[in-house]
């Protein structure tokens, strides 16, 4: 079929053309904004859940309704050990200027620019952050050097400037995980002041399913302040399937029953690899309807496809010992397995695997679904590794 009318999109946080089984997220982020526009506090949310699920694509769902609905809105994909303050002050003032132009600022507006400036100069010395604001620093808000108070300031700031002038902020983070656990701390201190003040301020993250563990280690409270709605594989009796049929009957193209189920059961209903299998078979078919021969027919393609795309990048960040012991989680299979569980199966002791195992964590590849336990970040890794890497692994130092 032609490839100039394939209608599925695989590509990194690309939105599908067909946006299904995630109505319950974007309904709850209606609710959110509308309450807030009406003086109601509501809990921010972060999404979670593992790679390639879409928690992305709904930020950008999300971008899109609160500009609909006049809202500033910034978007940050946050990059480990990245520099926080700098970083944060170039979204406020990203806000500030989206709030109002400079030309229109009511006194709030203003002070919040003041405000800024302060915490600008406080985190971020060479004040890059505040040219073309015009307004002295203002002192005694934004300006302890207490990350925590001082975004605080500056949080509450923008929600006044915005509530003056009718609007409100949402802050959408990706990779939110990536956060140090100080400058996270500093994040729910800040949107704990403005929910005490009813200001219309509110964060969208998307992160790795270890955040709900994160937050509450950050703060307390947290679990009070935020939701942590989680998103996975499909409905592969629905929404799945809907996810593969929908975009082709657009085009005129059709799947026998037999071709759905396959491409069903091999992606487990996980939306990129249902976008990757739908773009291979399209471009390979001859015609329609498409037959359970032809998808079988490409599933080295869609293989090799995932391999080059979306698994080998992150195996390729990692060091020789590291290798090994993804291999060994390999064999043991997809579930969560015990830290001893892995090391029997190299040959070591969880002692001596400790480090390895926490880089891992560290690198996102792993996550601790509970006490004791990790499983993979990415779906299907399991086969990836025992598909790029068939023998046992040997050699190798933790």
């Amino acid at each position: 079929m032609d490839p100039r009318k394939n209608p599925y999109a695989p590509g990194a946080g690309t939105k599908p053309p067909a946006l299904v089984g995630r109505d319950e997220q974007v309904e709850s982020f209606d609710v959110l904004l509308e309450r807030l526009e009406n003086g109601y506090s509501e809990q921010s949310m972060i999404i979670t859940g593992l790679r390639g699920v879409g928690k992305t694509v709904l930020l950008d769902v999300f971008r899109e309704k609160a500009e609909v609905r006049g809202w500033a809105t910034v978007e940050w994909e946050v990059e480990k050990n990245a520099p926080f303050g700098p970083k944060m002050a170039a979204q406020a003032r990203r806000a500030l200027l989206q709030i109002a132009p400079k030309a229109k600022w009511s006194e709030r507006a203003k002070r919040a620019a003041s405000i800024l400036k302060s915490f600008t100069l406080t985190f971020n010395p060479d004040g890059s952050m505040t040219a073309g604001l015009d307004v002295e620093a203002f002192a005694g808000a934004g300006d302890s050097g207490s990350l925590g108070d001082d975004l605080a300031d500056l949080f509450v700031s923008l929600g006044e400037a915005a509530r003056e002038h009718g609007v409100g902020v949402v802050f959408l983070m990706d990779e939110i995980q990536y956060l140090r656990s100080a400058e996270l701390e500093a994040l729910i201190t800040a949107l704990h002041r403005c929910s005490r003040r009813s200001l219309a301020v509110t964060l969208v993250g998307a992160g790795l399913p270890q955040m709900p563990r994160l937050a509450g280690e950050a703060k307390s409270y947290s679990e009070r302040l935020f939701r942590f709605p989680a998103i996975g594989a499909l409905d592969p009796t629905t929404h799945a399937m809907d996810a593969l049929i929908l975009p082709a009957r657009e085009r005129g193209v059709e799947y026998e029953p037999k071709a759905i189920g396959f491409i069903v059961d091999y992606t487990q209903g996980y939306p990129y690899f249902l976008q990757e299998y739908g773009k291979v078979v399209w471009d390979e078919a001859s015609a329609s309807p498409v037959s359970a021969k032809d998808v079988r027919a490409v599933l080295p393609l869609v293989e090799a496809k995932l391999d080059e795309s979306f698994f080998r990048v992150r195996a390729e960040r990692t060091t020789e010992m590291e290798l090994r012991y993804l291999h060994a989680m390999a064999e043991l299979g997809p579930d969560p397995h015990t830290a001893s569980e892995v090391a029997h199966r190299i040959g070591r002791t969880s002692a001596q695997l400790g480090q390895t195992r926490s880089r891992l964590i560290d690198k996102g590849l792993l996550y601790t679904p509970g006490y004791g336990f990790a499983a993979f970040t990415v779906p299907q890794f399991d086969r990836y590794m025992l598909r790029a890497y068939p023998a046992a692994m040997d050699g190798g130092n933790a």
